[in-house]
């Protein structure tokens, strides 16, 4: 059965760099095929996995929309045949990973049969894959919109500051109001030097989540964000590398 797992937090926490690590540890340990989901506009997980730039889901419904409104669909092919064949070309297929790209959100010109569409295809498209990895937008907007089904397991990263983790408090709360299913929701520490502060560590208990990873700052990630190179190069002398290997045997023991 396929897990989901979503990544969210505070812009500019690192997850991006947490979902990208999480997918290389899943298929270190033969947990493949993966679908990586960038839920972010900005789309750059794609760079973290060393995948080309992809076509967005953005831009399929945009094109949808506009060949319905000139009536270039015709009689031939139905809205669901069109979509199907547009997001299949839109994943961009790797070794043992894939990866969709949503880009733009939702806008008000979209309609909802469209957008109805494509949820339930890509919920279709995730059943193919042993785990779906979904790096989020920050916030819950993705989440809440449906974009995708039931979430197995909630990773809300924080960097080790008191605005990152009282965020990561709040976007909680938050997948605790949504209409959709979150089986298990853990904080994560992104870009740890030494010791949390007494102060910090009183906000991270406040958060009534459990903190299921410590991930240390980590010279050889920022050396190869810096120079755009993807994250599935780290070999396992990088810290933050071996802190994500030991998250992912915890996602692959829980039932």
């Amino acid at each position: 059965m396929t897990k989901m797992i979503a990544v969210a937090g505070k812009g500019g926490t690192g997850k991006t760099t947490v979902a990208a690590l999480l997918t290389r540890a899943l298929l270190r340990r033969g947990a493949a095929p993966v679908l990586a989901i960038d839920a972010d506009p900005a789309t750059n997980l794609h760079l973290a996995l060393g995948l080309p730039a992809p076509s967005t889901v953005g831009d399929l419904r945009e094109a949808m929309r506009l060949e319905a409104g000139k009536g270039a669909l015709g009689v031939a092919v139905s809205r669901q045949e069109y979509l199907q064949r547009e997001l299949r070309m839109a994943l961009e297929e790797a070794d043992q990973v894939d990866l969709i790209a949503m880009g733009r959100p939702e806008g008000q010109g979209c309609y909802c049969a469209v957008n109805h569409l494509l949820r339930q295809m890509l919920d279709e498209l995730g059943r193919s894959y042993a785990f779906v990895v979904i790096d989020n937008e920050a916030g819950m907007e993705h989440i809440s919109r449906r974009t995708t089904r039931d979430l197995d397991l909630l990773l809300i990263v924080s960097d080790p500051t008191v605005r990152g983790v009282r965020t990561a408090r709040a976007i909680a709360a938050m997948a605790a109001e949504v209409d959709v299913n979150v089986r298990r929701t853990l904080l994560v520490l992104n870009r740890v030097e030494g010791e949390v502060p007494e102060e910090l560590a009183g906000e991270i208990a406040a958060t009534g989540l459990e903190v299921a990873a410590r991930i240390p700052a980590d010279s050889h990630v920022a050396a190869l964000d810096a120079r755009g190179l993807p994250l599935l190069r780290l070999n396992g002398t990088s810290p933050a590398a071996q802190a994500v290997e030991a998250l992912a045997d915890r996602v692959l023991e829980a039932p």
